[in-house]
């Protein structure tokens, strides 16, 4: 059996495979013998189907799919072999469907394959290169917004007979014109985007009606969800004044500092003080905030990286590929789609590189230790008191890992998380502390 590949240029290449009888015959007849064995024909008891019998009916079929089955393993040696970093999958080339054989285990089958080669380029990051990290501190408005929803989210619901700012009204939206919509919902004053509107949802009472406009008041996904309708239709709504009538009031009064307080957030007794409390939270924030700053400067990475690679992609062979891999797709689709596939495509490969330069390697016990983290933070964020034992972590992270899509994504992120981690001792890195709400308006 031979293989050779040819360069078409620096990202293009053919595969020639040649395979003879003797390469492909004694995998064949085993094929058949164990097709003889499972089959269940008239006039034969089971697995007493002669071979010659087998061979006369099903041969053919047995024969191309064995050579099918040589040839992609052999491809894929081979391209190990030659260290070839191939895009996609091999695609035989369009002349070869229609070659002709005799197909009666004599012939000499020679194939052509179209492969496509990733681009060669420098990995852009070394000891020069520059990144900051941002220690983010919580600044005092940030810390007054999350003890603020602390407080509400552990509070109370009350009925006051006149509404302010923050308040619910359920109420009733009538369109005005005959035979309009009519739907009662919640409808969150803070959430009002039109400050005039605003301003006039204060101070009512129930059973009171104001007038608006709901395309000025609301944004198309909270005004879809008032009116049971889809975004599309919110924001292609014509008729847009309504009348609004409250049917009630509904505040969240915000819980007192108070022990109880304390213990629904915190394990009982580990904080007693509204001093202690408030540094609890300064904590929580800012660990928090420790995510947001890995993230920036992932993100600050994958774009330097982006930058600085500036290569040509096999386009017309990847395009072919995906269509070949997903027949469902139009051109159109697989049009719209490239730039994005190409852009993903790039820092694939990227991170490739330096897993492979560097040789890293993704552990199974790393990806069990990562969903057993995801796991537990899912837990404590229903229930800050939960404490899981490692056990019942174990379990559930053992049943999310039987789902391949949810291993396959795990994987992905502990390779991701490795390579963040090996571009952090590779380049330089300037600390710089900052507020949040400074932070929040870089890049924008």
């Amino acid at each position: 059996m031979n293989i050779s590949h040819q360069n078409i240029d620096e990202i293009n290449a053919n595969v020639l495979v040649e395979i003879a009888p003797e390469d492909y015959n004694p995998q064949v007849d085993k094929a058949i013998k164990e097709q003889a064995k499972k089959a269940n024909l008239p006039g034969f008891r089971p697995g007493m189907v002669p071979t010659g019998h087998i061979r006369r009916m099903y041969g053919k079929s047995i024969l191309f799919d064995e050579i099918n089955k040589i040839i992609n393993d052999k491809i894929a040696e081979y391209i190990s072999e030659q260290k070839l970093e191939v895009l996609g999958q091999p695609l035989p080339k369009e002349e070869d469907k229609d070659s002709q054989y005799n197909w009666d285990f004599k012939d000499t089958f020679s194939f052509n394959y179209e492969i496509g080669l990733a681009p060669a380029f420098e990995i852009p990051f070394d000891e020069k290169t520059e990144f900051v990290e941002y220690d983010i501190k919580a600044d005092e408005a940030t810390l007054t917004e999350r003890i603020k929803n602390l407080r509400r989210s552990y509070g109370k619901m009350t009925n006051p007979e006149t509404s302010e700012e923050n308040d619910v009204l359920y109420a009733t939206l009538t369109q005005e014109k005959e035979e309009g919509l009519e739907k009662t919902a919640s409808v969150r004053i803070e959430q009002i985007q039109d400050a005039k509107i605003k301003k006039s949802l204060v101070g009512l009472k129930k059973d009171d009606q104001v007038k608006l406009d709901v395309k000025k008041a609301f944004k198309p996904a909270d005004l879809a969800r008032i009116l049971e309708i889809t975004e599309e239709e919110a924001e292609g709504l014509e008729d847009t004044k309504f009348n609004l009538t409250i049917k009630n009031i509904n505040r969240l009064e915000e819980s007192d500092l108070n022990q109880e307080f304390f213990d629904k957030l915190f394990p009982a007794g580990e904080v007693t003080t509204e001093e202690q409390f408030n540094e609890k939270v300064k904590e929580e924030v800012e660990n928090l905030f420790k995510q947001n700053s890995a993230q920036k400067l992932r993100n600050d990475m994958y774009t330097f990286g982006m930058e600085k690679v500036n290569v040509e992609f096999p386009e017309a062979f990847l395009k072919k590929w995906l269509k070949a891999t997903n027949p469902e797709l139009s051109e159109n689709e697989i049009e719209e789609g490239f730039a994005d596939f190409v852009s993903n495509l790039k820092w694939t490969i990227i991170e490739n590189r330096i897993v492979t330069d560097n040789k890293l390697e993704v552990k199974y016990d790393e990806v069990l230790d990562l969903a057993k983290e995801r796991i537990y933070a899912q837990i404590k964020m229903y229930n800050i008191n939960e404490e899981p034992t490692d056990e019942q972590l174990h379990t559930y992270a053992m049943q999310l890992l039987a789902d391949k899509e949810q291993a396959n994504r795990l994987f992905e992120e502990v390779k991701a998380l490795k390579v963040f981690d090996k571009l952090k001792e590779t380049v330089k890195i300037k600390a710089k502390k900052i507020d949040y709400n400074k932070f929040e308006k870089l890049d924008k």
